[in-house]
């Protein structure tokens, strides 16, 4: 059901009934590395190239969520996922190898909440049984698409940030033993202005900050009703920027805990990831693999995530646009469902 202009409450909570997650060997070695499915010990995956790896990193998510679901393949009607790839082409050559139902989607690093709550409203409205929501990326091929080439070593300055390489997958079904996705807030796009590619995150802080703050007015919400408020790929840069946003705003930040994957996945103080993790798999990753596990343990009752996204592309970038982001919140509560 509609609320406000841009938010739905699912009247049916779908149920998370599945989620994998697979990362490469830097996730792996971070702070979160035990709470990952499956963990492949160099980038390549046994491919040949990083395109191919990133497209195994999604098979192989998606495959493990259908498992852990009780699944077959053949009796999910939709898969939902996109990525950064040049048409989105890591998640449309997955579903080839799925031959499941598949709707691409493309909301940069904000993809894998996009995907979570169109797969909801599916399931929610009646319109699927199971769905399968995914994403992926991986740090070779984004530095190669987006900066530089990745045999080139460029500098980078400390704004910058690292690409997950990682896929994250869910199950929904209109019910089941999981948690339940009860809310979703559809951001819009806000520009700053900003065209530094090495600056993700002061440029998508006012996104994430516009649809949280989009969120709690609409279903007017206090500062306690979720345990945790996560972003997807702000980083430190970004995640300061926002909590200065809110004070402008005299949104109460402060009676929140508001954290953000892109800090939680890296240790910052070992690994040389600069301001920290970004990428369509940061909030994927963390979200299926880590905060899952902690609604299942009672440590998380209540939890919003908002996934963030930068919609720049090579060719945006070249004829000197600025870099219009986006964000999309999905609140996910705890509880073993039917």
């Amino acid at each position: 059901m509609l609320v406000g202009r841009q938010s739905w409450i699912f009247d049916k909570p779908p149920v998370i009934i599945g989620a994998a997650t697979a990362v490469g060997p830097d996730e792996a070695a971070g702070p979160l590395g035990k709470h990952f499915d499956i963990a492949f010990p160099d980038n390549r995956l046994g491919e040949k190239t990083w395109e191919k790896a990133e497209k195994k990193l999604m098979e192989t998510a998606a495959e493990e969520a259908l498992k852990k679901a009780g699944v077959d393949g053949q009796s999910v009607n939709f898969f939902v996922g996109g990525d950064l790839m040049n048409q989105i082409i890591s998640s449309s050559f997955a579903a080839r190898t799925l031959e499941i139902p598949y709707l691409g989607i493309f909301g940069a690093c904000s993809t894998a909440m996009e995907g979570l709550a169109l797969g909801a409203m599916l399931v929610s409205t009646g319109s699927a049984q199971y769905v399968v929501a995914g994403t992926c990326s991986h740090n070779c091929t984004v530095e190669k698409q987006f900066r530089y080439p990745t045999e080139y070593g460029s500098q980078k300055p400390p704004t910058a940030q690292f690409t997950v390489t990682g896929a994250g997958a869910s199950v929904l079904a209109p019910q089941g033993k999981g948690p339940r996705v009860t809310r979703a807030t559809i951001g819009k796009v806000v520009d700053m202005g900003i065209k530094d590619p090495f600056n993700m995150g002061a440029a998508m802080a006012p996104a994430a900050v516009n649809t949280i703050e989009t969120h709690f007015r609409e279903f007017n919400l206090q500062p306690d009703e979720y345990d945790l408020v996560i972003t997807g790929d702000l980083a430190t840069v970004g995640h300061q920027i926002a909590v200065e946003l809110f004070a402008q705003h005299a949104f109460p930040i402060d009676k929140i805990n508001f954290q953000d994957c892109g800090i939680l996945i890296y240790d910052r103080e070992k690994q040389d990831v600069q301001a920290g993790g970004s990428g369509c798999g940061c909030s994927a990753t963390v979200t299926y693999g880590y905060l899952l596990k902690q609604l299942a343990e009672g440590k998380l009752n209540k939890i919003l995530v908002v996934a963030t996204g930068a919609l720049l592309s090579p060719l945006s970038y070249q004829q000197g646009e600025s870099i219009p982001c986006i964000a999309h919140a999905v609140a996910i509560e705890g509880g073993r469902g039917d």
